[in-house]
């Protein structure tokens, strides 16, 4: 039924609306196809592989320099 609908209203726009709406639809393949890869992996991934991809994912991020100060690794100091 939606989908149906979704025709009957996309034949109703014009050209310039049309690119519009597949540009959205282009702007969220990528995120579609990453998320299917991504499930595909973890599901027949072993654990060694696992942890070497959280490696690479780690090693990604930002490094701002900044850390908690020593206090914070204190045991002692979450009582306080």
């Amino acid at each position: 039924m939606l989908r149906e609908t979704l025709k009957q209203e996309i034949d109703k726009l014009s050209e310039s609306q049309l690119k519009k709406i597949a540009d959205l639809v282009n702007s969220f393949k990528p995120q579609i196809e990453t998320l299917s890869q991504d499930n595909l992996f973890w599901q027949h991934a072993t654990p060694l592989e696992r942890a070497q991809n959280f490696r690479t994912w780690v090693s990604q991020l930002p490094r701002t320099g900044s850390s908690l100060p020593n206090e914070a690794f204190d045991r002692g100091t979450i009582y306080d």
